[in-house]
């Protein structure tokens, strides 16, 4: 499965788009739509610098990574909302959290609605803190996740 145009507009919703480096809310270089690094591996460093086109074309090549993860820790069938929103919380959280996360676990064991509503909510945190717009963006994550693809 791939993102769909939605799902890209709800992660660049999520995450803004900066065509200069910034720190993120731990203190990563982040441009663009979020990205941390660039697609040979090169990390984002302070004075980078893209266009709005350099922008779409490294979001698209970063987020395929997030696609692959969701595709590989899920063994059920999802809508696109819910691909959408597993990918979104892939990209903010990394691969490796998110394939090895409670929720994937619940997901492929049937979990109720609520229980996977919760288990979004367990990834509120930055810096071991908890934080308001993580908090938001996982109860965001979350209802796209449970509302039906039309």
């Amino acid at each position: 499965m791939k993102i769909d145009k939605d799902g890209i507009k709800f992660i660049s919703n999520q995450e803004g788009v900066r065509l200069k480096a910034y720190k993120d809310i731990v203190g990563v270089w982040t441009i663009g739509i979020g990205c941390t690094y660039y697609p040979d591996g090169t990390p984002v460093k302070q004075g980078d610098v893209i266009t709005p086109a350099q922008c779409d074309e490294l979001f698209s090549k970063v987020v395929s990574t997030y696609e692959k993860a969701v595709t590989t820790a899920i063994k059920v069938s999802l809508n696109q909302n819910q691909f959408n929103a597993l990918v979104s919380l892939a990209f903010n959280i990394g691969t490796v959290g998110f394939g090895k996360s409670t929720l994937a676990e619940k997901i492929n064991a049937g979990a109720t609605l609520e229980e996977i509503r919760a288990a979004f909510n367990l990834w509120n945190k930055a810096g071991g803190k908890i934080n308001s717009t993580l908090v938001k963006r996982r109860k965001d994550e979350a209802d796209l996740y449970l509302k039906p693809k039309q």
